[in-house]
């Protein structure tokens, strides 16, 4: 049972417990549990209609103020956030790993995460500019100014509980809106006490700002509501594609704003002239690390036929010593699944590469004796000679597929082949080779990496992807724009009218 070391987790951050002791199922709560051992241990009463709309006038309220306030004084209090996350993140880490499932470096890795966009953020809110246009009218100036778009809906995954979130409200804050967060009922105290520690900083350096930012926690039904709400202007979905389509739906009907992003099926390209310990490293981890639960994970590998073989049997011999168990022990690569739904998911996958003659590698229930409530699983390789169904649906769990091909053509077609267009990469020493991929005739994925694998972006980049990947952008680049509205300004400071177009309309 991993309760005392989760609520020393929140002891560290001098937070109090939000969850109840554990008295069975009962509606109208979540169940608090952590994929280590799968015990549930404690309860959180979910969020109704009626509090959720009283947590959302509030921040629509809140927001009205914030919004009026400069940019370098919201990045301001978004710059004491991120020293907040500074001084908790081992115990904040410690707690995205107990709660996820994921091991304690990518725990912290993940708080990391959060501390560099508030760093982004900080640098953006002197720096959200507009362009002056030159005015085919004389004595016209044109000038091009933005504005905060109004609150900010944000759905998150369990697979990065607190990252994802803190990506949009980063940005969302120093651009003047305010957020309301529905994260996954999977990891509920990761979201609570990433709120904590940001609502801290409000009631110490802007308690005129209280409420602008909330977490509503509770299932599908809420985040339903949240994304059919009046008051929320912008919806940023991070998950499934069905959850995305969905929400995408809803948000065009009452033309609300969407920022989507969801699942992936990423591939690699292993061409003959790659450096073949650091590929094998680089798939590794891209392909095993959050046990496969990354949109980023490296699902699918084309592997030129010249060296299939030995890719196949360097990755053999890697995946079946990679260290499965606790993520909190030292030395463990690979934790456990989320639940037994997704090892359930894995093995039908696998069992339907078997009946289509693929060869599988690995794949089997691990430490079942000892952990009988969770799901651990060693990865999984399969071999095939075609691109088949099983394989172009996104399972989320650590499989990865190997097929040879002949031609780069072959191999860009086969990459582009998924309905998802989240994240690429090839393997080369060939500059003909790199710049073909990142060409407009090769990876068509929101992502694409040279001698680097599918998972870890790094704030500063626009994170997202292409097709069923949703579309949305994230964290970097101009993404800022995403929770903005433009604004186009004409200014006449002559004495006559000239209309554009040279049209003349005399009165």
């Amino acid at each position: 049972m991993k309760a005392q070391e989760i609520a020393a987790c929140w002891q560290a951050m001098d937070l109090p417990p939000p969850w109840t002791p554990a008295e069975g199922a009962a509606p109208g709560v979540l169940a608090v549990r952590s994929p280590i051992d799968g015990e549930v241990f404690g309860q959180l009463a979910m969020c109704d209609a009626a509090l959720a709309n009283a947590r959302i006038a509030r921040a629509h309220a809140a927001q009205t103020t914030w919004a009026l306030t400069p940019a370098p004084a919201r990045g301001e209090v978004v710059r004491r956030f991120g020293e907040a996350l500074r001084a908790n993140k081992d115990a904040l880490g410690r707690l995205v790993s107990l709660e996820s499932g994921k091991i304690l470096q990518e725990g912290l890795g993940e708080v990391q995460e959060m501390i560099d966009i508030c760093d982004f953020a900080v640098g953006l809110s002197r720096q959200l500019h507009g362009l002056t246009i030159a005015s085919e009218r004389p004595a016209h100036a044109m000038r091009e100014t933005w504005h905060p778009y109004g609150l900010c809906g944000v759905i998150s995954a369990f697979n990065f509980p607190v990252a994802v979130w803190a990506w949009n409200a980063a940005l969302a804050l120093v651009c003047g809106n305010g957020v309301v967060w529905k994260p996954s009922e999977k990891t509920p105290l990761c979201a609570l006490a990433a709120q904590g520690l940001l609502d801290r900083v409000f009631e110490r350096h802007a308690p005129q700002f209280d409420g602008l930012s909330c977490v509503l926690t509770g299932g599908r039904q809420l985040g339903e509501h949240l994304v059919q709400h009046p008051a929320v202007r912008l919806m940023s979905a991070t998950g499934s594609t069905r959850m995305g389509r969905e929400v995408g739906m809803a948000c065009a009907a009452h033309f609300k704003r969407a920022i989507l992003e969801l699942g992936g099926n990423n591939a690699a390209i292993v061409t003959p002239s790659a450096e073949l310990e650091m590929t094998i490293r680089a798939m590794t981890f891209a392909a095993a690390g959050t046990a496969g639960q990354r949109c980023t994970t490296l699902r699918r590998a084309f592997v030129h036929a010249d060296l299939i073989e030995t890719v196949t049997n360097r990755l053999r011999q890697v995946f079946a010593r990679l260290p499965v168990g606790d993520p909190l022990e030292d030395g463990t690569l690979v934790g456990p699944l989320i639940d037994h739904a997704a090892g359930d998911t894995m093995a039908n996958a696998l069992a339907s590469c078997r009946a289509q003659g693929n060869v599988v590698h690995g794949g089997e229930r691990l430490l079942g004796d000892r952990y009988p409530h969770a799901c651990y699983v060693r990865p999984a390789l399969v071999l095939t000679d075609a691109q088949h169904d099983t394989m172009l649906t996104e399972t989320f769990a650590p499989i990865l597929y190997l097929m040879p091909y002949t031609s780069l053509d072959e191999a860009i077609a086969l990459n582009n082949a998924a309905s998802h267009g989240l994240s690429s990469c090839i393997f080369t020493e060939s500059l003909r080779e790199a710049e073909r991929f990142l060409s407009s005739a090769g990876s068509d994925c929101g992502i694409a990496n040279v001698n680097i694998g599918t998972s870890g972006a790094e704030i500063g980049g626009a994170f997202g992807g292409e097709k069923a990947t949703g579309g949305g952008r994230e964290s970097g680049s101009d993404a800022w724009k995403g929770y903005m509205r433009r604004a186009t300004n004409t200014i006449n400071y002559g004495d006559a009218l000239p209309l554009a177009q040279g049209i003349r309309f005399d009165v």
